[in-house]
């Protein structure tokens, strides 16, 4: 008998999260101490400092008062806010243009109204961005209660989100935690149920359950080489960058204005009537408009801080290129470089680290997205609306870069295909960049074909 075989009948289905608080050797109140464990502190920490540096809370604020003559000067410190833009411009060039739903018409049709009911496309762009600030982003599918019953998602907070990995990955539960008003709030996500806890009143209760039709929270991240569950943001690559800048901005400007007049420097004897300047030691630091005796030996000559203009143009052309190369922003999109009359090709290829940059993005994107598919599709059965396997497989996802294009060129390629009846109108009208409403504007078209015919 094979020792590693199981024994046929002892077989005991384990709820995972069960074996999760064993193994971990978690209490009834697991996700209370699983929300305080360190390494979760210490994400959550990671997410806060991430987001008061996007509000302006850089490094160089905190650098110490320089000390002049006995005297504390408060430097003015200059704050760049170059993260927020490339962060922005990752977000727009992945998903600034809406993401086309492709596939079985009968799957599209129903999907493509959920998106317009539950302003999906909106949703999308959020959830882009919070994966490019922070690595990570989190939502749940669910039907909105109320007659209408539509479909929607709820985005939560990475600072408030704490997904349950089991210690092989598996994912197996997922807990929302904030604070609010000095009240703890708890929702925990379990596959087939949501309950809510509060220590509103001192202690911690159960103030809710609810069924839970569409399974845990949807993941999103982006490529870590590090950590299979977590992504990592974009923002740890610009930050050292950008504070380089800041200093050498900061440092070169105090320079300027510290030392603008120069330092009066007297070497010699200085000749003064002791009567007049009875505590007077040498020249006084206020001095204007005042003229000076000196010895026949003495000299008097201004100090100042010499700036090289070059050096300083250097290294910060240096750090700015350096800057938009690690964020694959080609630098005529930030206003750093004067083009035209450019071919085509020309731009693709500026542009080619961007596309590439965001094709990574794109397939981890577009795998949570598939996961958030199933989950409205599970919804749709429970309001009766179902899909073969073969159908609903056949929904794909394609996403457009906002790469700079001559619409007169789109809209005669577009007039071509469809000449040679490569391309339906359907697609045309699609693919348009005068198109803002896809669906209407094909009812509208229906409408002419209509009127036309019957007044033939």
């Amino acid at each position: 008998m094979n020792p590693l075989k199981p024994i046929i009948g002892l077989e005991t289905a384990v709820n995972p999260i069960d074996s999760f608080i064993q193994e971990y050797g978690y209490g009834k109140d697991w996700f209370v101490e699983y929300c305080g464990d360190y390494q979760q502190q210490n994400r959550v920490m990671d997410i806060v400092n991430k987001k008061l540096y996007l509000a302006g809370e850089h490094a160089i604020l905190n650098k110490r008062f320089t000390t002049l003559d006995k005297d504390i000067h408060i430097p003015n410190k200059i704050v760049l806010q170059y993260a927020k833009q490339l962060l922005t411009y990752a977000t727009s060039f992945l998903i600034g243009n809406k993401i086309t739903l492709s596939g079985n018409e009968r799957v599209v049709e129903e999907f493509r109204k959920i998106y317009k009911t539950s302003d999906y496309d909106k949703k999308d762009f959020d959830l882009v961005h919070n994966v490019n600030k922070f690595g990570n982003a989190y939502e749940y599918v669910w039907i909105k209660p109320g007659q209408a019953r539509k479909i929607s998602s709820k985005i939560i907070d990475p600072a408030d989100s704490f997904p349950v990995y089991g210690h092989e990955g598996e994912y197996v539960a997922f807990v929302e935690h904030y604070v609010s008003g000095n009240v703890s709030y708890y929702n925990v996500y379990y596959p087939d149920r949501v309950q809510k806890y509060s220590n509103a009143g001192g202690s911690l209760m159960l103030k809710n359950t609810f069924s839970n039709l569409s399974g845990l929270p949807v993941v999103y991240r982006n490529d870590n080489p590090l950590d299979s569950r977590y992504g990592r943001s974009d923002l740890e690559d610009y930050m050292t960058i950008l504070d380089s800048l800041e200093l050498l901005l900061t440092k070169s400007v105090i320079s300027y204005y510290s030392f603008i007049s120069g330092i009066p420097v007297i070497t010699g004897q200085r000749l003064f009537d002791k009567k007049a300047y009875k505590d007077a030691e040498g020249l006084d630091r206020n001095v204007v408009g005042e003229g000076l005796q000196l010895d026949s030996d003495s000299t008097f000559k201004f100090e100042s801080n010499e700036i090289s203009h070059e050096a300083f143009e250097k290294l910060y052309k240096t750090l700015m290129t350096s800057l938009l190369d690690v964020a694959s922003v080609p630098a005529v999109a930030m206003g750093k470089a004067d083009v035209s009359n450019l071919s085509e090709i020309s731009i693709k290829l500026m542009y080619s680290m961007a596309s590439i940059r965001a094709r990574v993005t794109e397939k981890y994107i577009k795998e949570s997205m598939r996961v958030r598919f199933d989950k409205i599709r599970t919804l749709l059965e429970y309001k009766g609306i179902t899909f073969s396997d073969e159908e609903y497989e056949s929904l794909d996802i394609t996403f457009t870069h906002s790469i700079p294009q001559s619409e007169t060129d789109i809209i005669s390629n577009l007039k071509t295909l469809r000449e040679m009846g490569a391309m339906s109108i359907e697609s045309v009208v699609t693919n348009s960049p005068y198109t803002s409403d896809t669906n209407s504007e094909l009812q509208k078209l229906q409408s002419e074909i209509k009127q036309d015919t019957n007044n033939v």
